[in-house]
């Protein structure tokens, strides 16, 4: 495997910048007299805006979704010396995680609603300045890390997961959060709150994310009127996570699965049957040969068009099961298998007592992502791999926080890969940083292609 070092680099080739034209474009500037760069040009040198009406507008965008700025902080942001330095790590996240002990879902939802309007602002405004910085600060292109799967063109294999944006509120921003796919949901059939309140919890010392969400959105009709109502369609690909409503009963869950995915079939790209979820009562029990079959061979049945079909699978499924879910795929011609949802083992947490509720971590309910999933979920990738001969592509899903936690699992045999919770602590360069770790490891290793590197180390 990988040693722990992190790579760096600096591109300073232009060709081998990406320059396809599903990725957000920035324009050069020359700003104060320093010559602007392309994006590439390094991981985290940012090319001053100049005037302050980018500034102005960015602190009343904030303000206007519940979050204080004041003038010294978003001033800040027009000094290249301090863009290098990350704000969201040495500063916002301690104040969030433990300076305003603020619940996470309420920050969630504030997050979201910040970047919704920021979408809306670019739908309005294509040439936006204010999005122009943000892609700036948060984008890395490289057309080595770029790949054509199933008919799609990804810019890059680092995809938004599930669960992040379940409504698709800010469906065309995460392009310019560097972004090379957007998987939205998990969406039911049904419209339903989700589990009771408190349902989301950070455990720090473990780098880990606890959460009993319970599929709370909108419902499939709201997020197809939604994607249906946009102004601009995303540049990257949008997955849809397809789940069971809860009072849908367990043999009539195959039509639930239906109903969304016929509602949702011109919007999405790809989509994921989500049967892996603990928070849902039954749920995983729809990972087992009789149900998955079913759910299957009716969403294929109602599939003419043949768009990429994949299930998720939990990492908590022993190696028969896998191997069913693997015979399953090649049954009903899935296009790949994402590894994996969270796990419901609480044997590696350094977290005893949740502090919100001072009850002991083992006896909370839900499933735990983070750096707990990590090796895992690469397991459980590098055996699909070795189940399937590299002939299925596989979305690696579970404990990616730098470009070496990704490194392993494409080296395992994962074609795409997915954040949430290393998103969550690494902040909005989470996706440069390791995109730019990759394009290295790429460089270090001899690679042509990100795709001539996956699987590289399957049969170790």
């Amino acid at each position: 495997m990988p040693g722990d070092r992190v790579f760096t680099t600096t591109t300073t080739n232009n060709q081998n910048l990406h320059t396809d034209e599903r990725t957000p474009k920035v324009k050069r500037e020359n700003c104060g007299g320093v010559e602007g760069r392309e994006w590439g040009q390094s991981p985290v040198g940012l090319t001053r805006l100049s005037g302050s009406n980018t500034i102005k507008r960015f602190a009343r965008v904030v303000q206007a979704n519940g979050v204080q700025a004041n003038g010294d902080p978003i001033d800040a942001c027009r000094r290249e010396d301090t863009l290098r330095m990350d704000l969201y790590m040495t500063v916002l996240r301690p104040l969030l995680f433990s300076g305003f002990n603020a619940d996470p879902e309420w920050l969630h939802n504030r997050s979201l609603a910040l970047l919704e309007a920021l979408d809306r602002e670019q739908q309005e405004t294509p040439t936006d300045r204010l999005v122009d910085f943000v892609a700036r600060a948060c984008t890395w292109r490289d057309r080595r890390l770029a790949q054509t799967l199933w008919g799609l063109e990804f810019p890059n294999p680092l995809g938004l997961a599930a669960g992040f944006d379940k409504d698709g509120v800010a469906a065309g921003f995460w392009q310019y959060l560097g972004f090379g796919a957007a998987e939205l949901g998990t969406v039911t059939a049904q419209a339903q709150p989700g589990n009771p309140s408190p349902r989301l919890f950070r455990l720090p010392r473990d780098r880990a994310v606890l959460n009993r969400m319970g599929f709370n959105n909108q419902g499939s009709a709201a997020l197809r009127d939604r994607l249906a109502q946009r102004r601009v369609k995303p540049t990257i690909p949008i997955g849809i996570n397809l789940g069971k409503s809860k009072a849908t009963p367990l043999e009539q869950a195959a039509d639930d699965y239906l109903t969304s995915f016929r509602r949702l079939y011109d919007w999405g790209d790809y989509f994921a049957v989500n049967v892996s979820s603990p928070n849902t009562p039954g749920l995983r029990s729809l990972q087992d040969r009789e149900p998955l079959s079913r759910i299957l061979a009716t969403l294929q049945q109602a599939n003419p068009d043949r768009k990429p079909l994949l299930v998720k699978i939990a990492p908590d499924l022993s190696w028969e099961a896998i191997a069913t879910v693997v015979e399953l795929a090649r049954t009903y011609e899935l296009a790949g298998i994402i590894a994996t949802n969270t796990t419901i083992r609480r044997d590696r947490l350094q977290t005893q007592i949740v502090r919100t509720t001072g009850q002991a971590v083992a006896a909370e309910a839900g499933g735990i992502s983070g750096a707990p999933l990590g090796d895992r979920a690469t397991a459980v990738v590098r055996f699909l791999w070795q189940q399937t001969g590299g002939t299925l592509p596989i979305i690696g899903v579970g404990g990616i926080f730098t470009a070496t936690d990704a490194w392993e699992k494409i080296a395992a045999g994962a074609s795409l890969l997915q954040l949430y919770t290393g998103w969550v602590y690494g902040g909005p360069l989470s996706a440069k940083r390791i995109l730019s770790g990759l394009s290295a490891r790429l460089q270090v290793a001899g690679y042509a292609n990100l795709s001539d590197a996956v699987g590289c180390e399957a049969s170790a």
